[in-house]
Formats: structure tokens, sequence, C-alpha cells
């Protein structure tokens, strides 16, 4: 070969050397792995060198990076800056990470662009949502986790879930994610089918999805049905939230069905024992109960002696004294013993009484009272049986007194 033509191949050569930019994505041989875990490659068309710093690498977790990457490999790397101000003896950072991530937003900014959705697994649970793995990092904020309040987030740790692209920036390495969306969607078509299948009467299970001062509000599979505080047990209930548990799993009867309105009426006593069904295997004339005044009345006092089931105590049965009214001798919500009368549990009336559990008053200790009576009578125009004497005799008496005179 002559001078002009080694000239010549030269030329060609050094045309052929590709100038390398910061963002470039280019072929890289792999020539060395390094005491530190970098991987030296020559970068094919430049006839310079770069390094990929081991974090800058495609691997998984606990894998060795000498079983992974050997000697003459090529990878598909990004140009991420220049090291060294030496033209010649210069080389370059890479990564074949970046180049990955590149590859996945220029995916998911199709996939939200087309208005398709994505799945990935919860790896993290964060202040104010969760933290999800799509090939790159993305973010579900904690309002954006399901059509409701969720109360503890990691439940979803680990979980795969549906999401669809609300935000999505590259370049900042931001994208917000929405499982609610999805859940929202579900929801719906579950709803309809529900609402159709409902009929009043059925005895039906659901999960109890929240709980308020008026009532438990139950998921029946994509629509909410209201189990009012009367209709939870057959004794009273204060707060729902004393007997029912969110997400505990109910047997209600269906009650009502407004498909308009979207409202269900349930009920979870209905489906539970009457209080009253065995009530005559339980009690008898003569038993001694203790129960709870519930209600008090002008003619006596409703005492809850079983769940359910009350029985009246009527005014003449409270005390042996005289009383007005039962509220001089008793409150609501006291505990008392009671004996009871008498037993019609299928009219659902219990006969009870106080007094016959309490010793009667001597008559030494009625005595005020009874002359107070008797004082009060001799005043009045009493009937002859209830004074002892006779008109005739106090006419009698008065003549007497006028002719001693």
């Amino acid at each position: 070969m002559n001078e002009s033509d080694a000239n010549k191949d030269l030329l060609e050569a050094l045309d052929s050397v590709s100038e390398v930019k910061i963002g470039n994505v280019v072929k890289g041989e792999v020539l060395a792995l390094d005491d530190s875990k970098q991987v030296i490659v020559g970068i094919e068309g430049t006839g310079v060198e770069g390094v990929v710093p081991f974090k800058e690498l495609v691997t998984k977790v606990g894998e060795d990076i000498e079983e992974t990457i050997k000697v003459g490999d090529v990878l598909d790397l990004v140009v991420i800056s220049k090291i060294g101000s030496d033209k010649e003896g210069g080389s370059y950072l890479l990564s074949q990470r970046r180049l990955e991530a590149r590859k996945v937003w220029d995916e998911i900014e199709k996939e939200f662009e087309a208005g398709e959705t994505i799945t990935a697994p919860v790896t993290q649970v964060v202040k104010g949502g969760l933290v999800v793995d799509a090939g790159v990092r993305g973010f579900i904020p904690a309002s954006m986790v399901d059509d409701r309040f969720v109360e503890d987030l990691n439940q979803y740790k680990g979980q795969t879930l549906e999401l669809k692209i609300i935000e999505i920036e590259p370049s900042e390495n931001r994208l917000i994610l929405s499982h609610k969306e999805i859940v929202k969607k579900e929801r719906e078509a579950k709803k309809a089918e529900t609402m159709s299948k409902l009929v009043v009467g059925d005895v039906i299970e659901g999960k109890i999805a929240r709980l308020t001062s008026f009532g438990a509000f139950i998921d029946l599979g994509g629509v909410d049905g209201l189990v009012h505080v009367s209709e939870i047990a057959y004794e009273r209930v204060e707060k729902p939230s004393d007997v029912l548990k969110v997400g505990e799993t109910v047997k209600v009867k269906v009650l009502a069905v407004d498909p308009e309105k979207e409202r269900i009426s349930l009920s979870i006593k209905q489906t539970l024992p009457q209080p009253w069904d065995d009530l005559n295997q339980k009690v008898a004339e003569g038993d001694i109960l203790e129960g709870t005044v519930k209600r008090l009345t002008s003619f006596g006092a409703f005492v809850e002696v079983f769940p359910g089931v009350e029985g009246l105590v009527h005014i003449s049965q409270i005390s042996h004294k005289h009383i007005a009214t039962p509220n001089e001798v008793l409150t609501s919500g006291e505990q008392v013993k009671v004996k009871v009368l008498n037993v019609h549990a299928d009219e659902h009336r219990l006969a009870l009484s106080i007094k016959a559990l309490e010793e009667k008053p001597t008559p030494a200790s009625n005595e005020p009272e009874m002359k107070k009576a008797e004082h009060k009578n001799t005043k009045t125009e009493a009937p002859e049986e209830s004074t002892g004497f006779t008109l005739g005799d106090l006419v009698g008496d008065l003549k007497n007194d006028d002719e001693d005179k």
C-alpha cells in the first residue's frame, strides 16, 4: 500500500468516527469489569471508551454482576455525561438503566395517549399514598387509592393494581396514577348487576363498609344498603359502633329497594330469632328477674328483662306506698329486680311486679297515714261503710248534747 492509499484509509476511518453527544443512544462492547464493579466499554463507531457504574446497570436485587455481564457483551446504553477533558483519552459516563427507563416512559406515554390502563405492584406505603413499580416509579395519592376513605393503606402493599394514568412527565420522573378510577368503574358495573337482582324479603350477605350515628352501610357488591340503627338488634342500640365493626360480614334482610334513588333498606335484626319466640322456655310465673327500666309512662314502667323483651310493671305494682307517677321512685336506665306475674308470649305481653319483692309495711308504720286519712273522712260526706258510723248515730249524738244543756 502506497502512502496515498494509507492516507485515504486514515481519512475514511476518521470520517467514520461519530461524535459522542450527551443523550445519545449508543452500543458499548464490554472490555473489562474493574474492582469498583464498573463496566468499561468501547463505544462503537467512536473510538472512545465509556464507564457504566454498577447502579446504572439493569440488574435484579442480589444478582452478581460478574455472572450477568461478560467481556465481549454488547450493551445498549445512553450517554449521561463526559468524564475528563482530554479529547483523546477522555471517556463518557453511560447508563443501561436509564435507557430502559426511557423505553418504559415512551411506552407509558403511548398508553396514556391511547387512554389505556397499566398494571403495577405496590412496592411501598409512604406518607400520602402508595409507590408502585411500573418499570419506573409511579405514585398513587391516598385520595386516588379507592372511591372511599381507606384508613390503612398497608393492606395494598404487595398487591398488583390496575391503574389509570393521571399525569406523566418523563423529564421530571413524575408519574401520577389512580386506582380510584378503576374501582369506580368496577363498582358501577357491579351496582347495576346487584340492583337488578335484589328482591324485597331476600336474606343476603354483605360487608360493613361504614358506620354512622344513625346506622350501618352494608356493601352488597358495588352498592351500599343502609341498616338503620333501629334495625340492628331487638335490644336498643345507642351507637352502631358498639355492636358492629367495619369489614365484618353480616346477614341482612332486604326491606325496600328504590332503583331510581339507588336506596336500599336493610335489617340485621330480622335475620335473628324473634326474642319473644322462646320466652315460655326462658321464664314462668313467679320467676325473679333482673332488668333495666327502659321507659316510664303515666301508668307504669317498661323493664327490659331479655334483649328485645320488655315487660310492664303497672303503677300499682311499683310500690306499696301510693305514688302519683312512676318517676317518683324510678329512673330510666335503672337496674331493678322484678317478679313475673304472668306471661303471654304470643301476645308479646309480660306482667311484672317490683313491690312483690319488697316487704309490705306493717300497720304501725302506716299509722300516721291512716290517722290522716280518718281525719279527712270525718270532714267529708263519706259513705257509711267508709266511716264506720251511721248517719242516725251522728244525729242522735247531737240531740243528746242539746238535752243536756
